[in-house]
């Protein structure tokens, strides 16, 4: 897998992520989805408990501050040279929902998990979900393409290339909904330097 662009790039990650669990239910119809893994390792340079700053080592040597908020209550235990691991897992899901009659809309459900009494390094889980339903509109076999409502209102087309999908084509219906569901976990541990 690709590593993250940049390290800040992956730490700016941590402020947007939250958790959600996901499931489909019987009148929804899995359409596909994708799944893209980043890992980045690298160390403590500065830590900074009374401010929660923490600075870590960048690509090329570079410094990244990294301020944190109150909620990090293990930063005592955080020092320099210990090593801190940052998995981030992207994956986005589309659904068809098989009833009639929905409506487009968004949604986004959150939570975080921090370290345990059990394992007392600095580090956590924090997990983001956002659906995005949009309303089929019209659909159209010989072009393999289907038209969505989404919810910020401007009707988007979207040729199906796959042909598995384009031979389900057949068994659509407007007024159905396609929910996308956007998945972020953010993961990070900290091992303290040996």
């Amino acid at each position: 897998m690709k590593q993250l662009r940049t390290l800040t790039h992956a730490i700016a990650l941590a402020s947007l992520m939250s958790a959600a669990s996901f499931s489909v239910h019987a009148d929804e119809v899995f359409i596909g989805g994708t799944a893209i893994e980043d890992n980045v390792v690298t160390q403590v340079l500065a830590v900074d408990a009374a401010n929660h700053r923490v600075t870590v080592e960048g690509p090329n040597g570079s410094k990244i501050p990294i301020q944190l908020s109150d909620q990090a209550k293990n930063l005592h235990n955080l020092k320099v040279g210990d090593q801190v691991n940052v998995d981030v897992t992207r994956s986005v899901a589309a659904v068809l929902n098989t009833e009639v009659g929905g409506a487009p809309g968004a949604s986004q459900e959150t939570a975080v998990a921090r370290a345990t009494k059990d394992n007392p390094n600095p580090g956590g889980e924090a997990y983001r979900q956002i659906k995005i339903t949009s309303k089929i509109t019209k659909i159209d076999l010989d072009k393999h393409q289907v038209t969505l409502m989404p919810p910020e209102g401007k009707e988007k087309v979207v040729t199906v290339e796959d042909p598995e999908l384009r031979a389900r084509m057949k068994n659509l219906k407007v007024g159905q909904t396609v929910d996308v569901i956007y998945t972020d976990i953010l993961k990070i541990t900290t091992k303290h330097k040996s």
